[in-house]
């Protein structure tokens, strides 16, 4: 015989079966009493311990923020694999910069990877030509700087010449043409700063003399008329002119080719029509000297470092 339940007991099956789904259909008086656990009275020792402890407690490090902002990425050009670092900024186009850390591309936000890869196939010719500039530029830097010794080869003219040193008991400087030597006599007990200072005035007497053979070419050709001319040692200018006709020319150029010292002769000459840097200026340098580009890519491949230090 089956046992009976009861109506309420009935009631008590019926709400716990509710209750895996839904809490607040069980009425709360047919709910079973919860079991009360003792809790222990509090204890001022063990409080002051764990607060203790708390403070002693070295911090937890904050969560990692590590993002990953590397923007290198690579192309392939001319069977050559192109690394590039891709920055985006709020310009309104692509730019190109070549610097020690290679090839460095600015884009706007909105412009694709696809479009700056097409940018970079047809920038290419003038990137690989950069990139090879700043590679031979590199590789000059960590070629031993020049030996002040007999046999030395020394920048002129764009070739170069052997320096050779010859004990005397007079100084004088003498110039080989065409065996490409330059001899400097010194005493025997002449120390390197004498010699660099041999060197150097003869180099200035060069330099002086070619200026002064081409700038009146230069500015006939121009029509224009320069006051005077004096040599410069700056570091980072080749030339300048002021608008009363004071021309100043580097005499350092004399280590460059021709065709570069006419094209700083010719720039200086051509502000004396036109003292800024405007497209009229251009045109004008252009006028008497149709392959300045030529020679200002040229000389901007050269650097002051790459010179010998006197």
């Amino acid at each position: 015989m089956k046992p009976r339940i009861s109506s309420i007991g009935k009631a008590i099956q019926m709400a716990l079966q509710l209750d895996l789904f839904s809490d607040f259909l069980v009425p709360d008086k047919l709910r079973p009493a919860p079991v009360k656990t003792p809790v222990p009275a509090p204890s001022p020792l063990k409080d002051i311990a764990q607060r203790d402890e708390l403070q002693q407690r070295p911090a937890a490090p904050p969560p990692s923020t590590f993002v990953n902002t590397s923007n290198k990425r690579r192309i392939l050009i001319q069977d050559y694999l192109l690394e590039y670092d891709l920055q985006r900024s709020k310009r309104r186009s692509i730019g190109f910069l070549i610097n020690e850390d290679g090839l460095r591309i600015t884009a706007p936000r909105w412009v694709t990877i696809a479009d700056i890869e097409t940018a970079i196939q047809e920038k290419q010719a003038w990137i690989l030509r950069k990139l090879t500039e700043r590679r031979e530029r590199t590789q000059r830097k960590l070629e031993p700087k020049m030996q002040w010794q007999d046999g030395a080869k020394l920048p002129y003219l764009g070739g170069e010449i052997t320096l050779r040193i010859a004990p005397a008991s007079v100084s004088g400087t003498h110039f080989l043409s065409e065996q490409a030597e330059l001899i400097i006599n010194l005493p025997p007990d002449a120390g390197e700063q004498q010699l660099k200072d041999r060197v150097q005035a003869w180099l200035q007497q060069e330099a002086k003399r070619i200026f002064n053979e081409r700038l009146p070419v230069f500015a006939e050709k121009l029509n224009v008329r320069y006051q005077s001319m004096a040599l410069s040692a700056a570091a980072t200018r080749w030339g300048s002119c002021t608008s009363q006709g004071k021309i100043r020319l580097n005499w350092r150029l004399i280590h460059f080719s021709p065709m570069i010292i006419d094209y700083v002769i010719a720039h200086e000459l051509a502000h004396l029509r036109e003292m800024n840097h405007s497209p009229r200026f251009w045109a004008t340098v252009q006028s008497v000297f149709p392959d300045f580009e030529i020679a200002r890519n040229n000389l901007r491949q050269h650097a002051s470092a790459d010179l010998p230090v006197f």
